[in-house]
This record gives structure tokens, C-alpha cells and sequence, in this order.
């Protein structure tokens, strides 16, 4: 059986990768900072523990990789975009700063800590969770501060690929589209299933040898 660990689990597209991986049959770790969220959620799902973590916490992520003994597959699916951030010529710094901690360097801080669990698997895999927003070729003026972190997310995914490759780890970046989620809105056009079918693809199906890639509906796409 395999164990996945899953940030920002509780709801949206991390609790339907959840959800689809537990019916497979897989252990699953979700984890979120609300303890009742989290615990709550993990109720609802076969093979399904909780693990209290906040990414933006070095002690919280340390203390949560020393709770997990074995693991195959991290998702880094915890994100957020803050209310402002609309105008790049007006956007706060902190604004910025603030969303890229967690959507960039909160991935960044969990993956290393969760390194050498996923060493020891067979077929250690990372899914980093990004989005369209973050690729350079077809920015436009949406959300500066989500599409910075996303686009710095990206690279964090080349750069921790590299380091892996060697080691048999594969690292993607995985844009699951405009879902309808709490963040993305009842207006938007795919549903949470069709976001997430990429990420458990990229969890549980995808060659392991494809790594270092940006994918969205199974297919790699541009950076």
C-alpha cells in the first residue's frame, strides 16, 4: 500500500486527491493547519489519517515530518490568494511576500523536510500543485502577487527535479485549471474531479521518468 501526504486537504482540490487515492486503496495523509478542518475531513474517508501542519511554520513542517514514517508521494496542494491582490502597479510588497511564503516557499520547506521519506521509496514522486497563472509565455495583468508565487513555485519544481532525478524522486508542477473551489468560484468551468484527475494522475500513473515537467489534463504544457 501506498502512503501520499497531502498539504491544504480539508477541502478543494487537495481533499479530492484525497478522496480518489483513498478509493484506490492508499494511505493517506491530510494534513492542514485547522486541526478541526483536518480532522473532520479525514473522517470522511477510508485509509485516511490527520496530521496537524502549517507550511509557513519551520517547527510545525519539522515536527510533522518526524510523525510520518513512511512515505511514497507528497502533494503540495496548500495555497491561498490574498484579498488586493488585483494591480501589479499597486499590489502591496507584503501582499506579495505573504503569498509567495505560502504558495512557494511553503512547498519548498514541506518537500524538504519530506526528502528523505521519499527516498526511501521505490517510487518517490512530488506534485506540486501550480497553475496557468504562473506561466511566463502567457502572462497577462491577473493577480500579481498568485502569479508571481506560482511562476517561482515552477521553478522551485526544475530546481528540486534536478536534485532528485539522480536519486529516483520525480518533482512535477501540475496546473489543475479554473475549478470550482472556495478559490476558484461557483463560476468557474471545471469541476474539482476534472482538476484533480491530473494530480492523481501525476501521483499514482504518470512514468516515473517524467519529471522536471509542467502538466495540465496529462499533457506537458509550457512554462
Amino acid at each position: 500500500m501506498k502512503t501520499v501526504l497531502i498539504t491544504g486537504a480539508y477541502r478543494g482540490l487537495g481533499y479530492e486527491a484525497a478522496r480518489q487515492l483513498a478509493q484506490r486503496g492508499w494511505q493517506v495523509i491530510l494534513t492542514a493547519r485547522r486541526k478541526d478542518h483536518g480532522s473532520a475531513a479525514a473522517g470522511q474517508l477510508n485509509n485516511a489519517s490527520f496530521l496537524e501542519l502549517d507550511i509557513t511554520d519551520d517547527a510545525s513542517v519539522a515536527c510533522a515530518a518526524g510523525n510520518v514514517a513512511k512515505l511514497d508521494v507528497l502533494i503540495n496542494s496548500a495555497g491561498m490568494i490574498v484579498d488586493g491582490d488585483q494591480d501589479v502597479l499597486t499590489v502591496p510588497p507584503t501582499v506579495v511576500t505573504r503569498t509567495i511564503e505560502t504558495n512557494a516557499l511553503g512547498p519548498l520547506r514541506v518537500s524538504q523536510a519530506f526528502v528523505p521519506h521519499l527516498l526511501k521509496s521505490s517510487a518517490g514522486r512530488i506534485v506540486n500543485v501550480s497553475s496557468g497563472a504562473g506561466q511566463l509565455g502567457d502572462m497577462g495583468t491577473w493577480a500579481p502577487a498568485y502569479s508571481t508565487s506560482k511562476t517561482t513555485l515552477n521553478a522551485i519544481t526544475c530546481l528540486l527535479a534536478a536534485a532528485l532525478q539522480e536519486r529516483g524522486v520525480a518533482v512535477n508542477s501540475v496546473c489543475p485549471g479554473w475549478c470550482r473551489t472556495e478559490m476558484g468560484g461557483s463560476a468557474a468551468p471545471r469541476s474539482v474531479e476534472e482538476g484533480a484527475d491530473g494530480i492523481v494522475w501525476l501521483a499514482a500513473d504518470a512514468p516515473q521518468h517524467k519529471t522536471g515537467l509542467f502538466w495540465r489534463d496529462r499533457q506537458v504544457i509550457p512554462w
